[in-house]
């Protein structure tokens, strides 16, 4: 679609852009069974022009998820099954030497994609892991000083196992800032683990899945969200949570200013999902927790008393209710 009439697009254009957007949370939800939300905050994730960290035990579908995410959009994909004896080299691509031409030509790497599962991120080392930190922020990769642009779309669908596990390596603050959001899978209800027991472990589903849109729908459908109108007091509504992480005796690290734009990104995603033209504030509430979570350092202090996976959850929550909503 050509840029002016994206720039252009009217309330009506963009409800209707909308509506694409809710027969691809349909199509994935038959997918990945009891995990609704999941679903939901991982398109709000793709519609702000974001990367997603999925994180949970194994077995419960993260890269189901991821994978289910790149064909339904009919985009490139590639996947990357993390290892520890992994180089950067790996995941972006190496200069080899040729004998014909007499001189070193790029290979591209799989980070050359419009979706990269980059699967069990954090089983790899820290070196590794830091090789997809440009291409994760500018959309491009430099390797012996030239740069190469990535193709757009582009979306890194990350998974990790729980720090706990043996053989990971955590993820480091820079890198975890990169990731618009963090969603965590857990087990699925009963009901819902029922339903797939009765399908065959989703997998039949998954090979069943067409694509609903497009990479340019996708284009089309991030500028729609770029261009919801978000109102100057939620502004200053955000902007309060913000500082409260900031000066809050419980965290040692706050939101960063690239957090802060990822949860108003993040929030007109969300009013575009619901088919709105302006934000609400309960655009905004139910994404702090994955949009932060991920990038705030619990006090040491405090730590000790709460589980580790739900230490930056739970001071968020506390931070949200103390925090007047805008009427």
């Amino acid at each position: 679609m050509p840029d002016s009439r994206i720039q252009t697009m009217s309330p009506e254009t963009a409800i209707a852009v909308s509506h694409k957007a809710a027969e691809l949370e349909k199509a994935l939800r038959r997918v990945i069974r009891g995990k609704d939300e999941v679903v939901r905050l991982a398109l709000v994730s793709i519609f702000a022009r974001g990367h997603l960290l999925i994180e949970g035990v194994p077995g419960v579908g993260k890269t189901t998820l991821g994978q289910a995410l790149a064909r339904a959009i009919d985009c490139t994909f590639q996947r990357v099954q993390f290892t520890s004896d992994m180089l950067p080299s790996d995941v972006l691509g190496i200069s080899v030497y040729s004998a014909l031409e007499q001189e070193f030509e790029f290979k591209r790497g799989p980070v050359f994609t419009n979706v990269l599962l980059a699967d069990e991120i954090n089983r790899t080392t820290p070196k590794t892991q830091s090789a997809l930190l440009e291409a994760m922020n500018e959309g491009q990769v430099t390797v012996d000083a030239h740069s190469y642009e990535l193709p757009q779309p582009f979306l890194v669908i990350a998974t990790q196992n729980p720090v706990e596990h043996h053989g990971t390596y955590p993820l480091p603050e820079s890198q975890l800032d990169r990731f618009l959001m963090r969603v965590r899978m857990g087990y699925p209800d009963a009901q819902a683990e029922r339903q797939i027991l009765r399908s065959e472990a989703g997998a039949a589903h998954l090979d069943d899945l067409r694509p609903v849109l497009t990479g340019a729908d996708v284009l089309e459908m991030q500028q729609a969200a770029k261009n919801i109108r978000v109102d100057e007091s939620l502004v200053t509504y955000a902007l309060e949570i913000v500082r409260r992480t900031r000066e809050s005796e419980f965290l040692s690290l706050g939101v960063s200013p690239r957090g802060s734009q990822a949860l108003y990104r993040a929030a007109q995603a969300m009013a575009f999902l619901e088919g709105r033209t302006y934000c609400t504030p309960e655009d905004i509430k139910p994404l702090v927790v994955p949009v932060f979570a991920h990038r705030v350092v619990v006090n040491s202090l405090y730590a000790s008393t709460l589980k580790k996976s739900e230490q930056s959850d739970q001071v968020l929550r506390e931070i949200i209710e103390n925090v007047a909503v805008p009427v």
